[in-house]
């Protein structure tokens, strides 16, 4: 039943996504044991072919209400297709309400999804594949109950 269960929810989330015409990429990386050590620095690769538009770049992060900071911080290094570096930069995610303890993005029970807008309308000078490194930022390692990251491409304006 669980697995019937899981086999659905994969194919209605792809058939959502065929309906998401301004996504340009989306890919999430489980994490072992449900935390974030600091040496499991994901990549993501997508390509870009269209170097005319804007794009937004968006951090989804899998956490459980169990994590134990209201932030997060993240390092992120992007790199084009010749392998010069387009941004790099330290982003303070926010997973829960500072004052409240509210957990930010969508969820029920213990667990929660959140997507944030990371770099706003940016362009890609080259057509090609650009590389997308996360690395946590935090001063525990392992970062417990953060079960998963991911990373988000779509066109502006859309």
């Amino acid at each position: 039943m669980r697995n019937l269960m899981l086999t659905l929810a994969a194919a209605g989330t792809l058939l959502l996504s065929a309906c998401d015409p301004s996504r340009v990429y989306e890919q999430n990386v489980e994490l072992p044991e449900k935390s974030w050590t600091v040496d499991n620095a994901p990549v993501f690769e997508f390509a870009i072919t269209d170097t005319t538009k804007r794009y937004n770049v968006y951090f989804n992060v899998r956490y459980s209400l169990a994590y134990d900071y209201y932030n997060l911080y993240l390092q992120h290094r992007l790199t084009a297709p010749d392998s010069s570096l387009v941004s790099s930069t330290l982003t303070e995610l926010h997973l829960m309400d500072a004052k409240t303890g509210k957990p930010e993005g969508k969820g029920s029970s213990d667990i929660y999804d959140m997507q944030s807008l990371a770099l706003k309308e940016i362009a890609f000078p080259q057509v090609g594949t650009y590389r997308l490194q996360l690395t946590q930022y935090m001063r525990r390692d392992p970062l417990p109950n953060i079960l998963s990251v991911g990373v988000r491409v779509e066109e502006a304006g859309n």
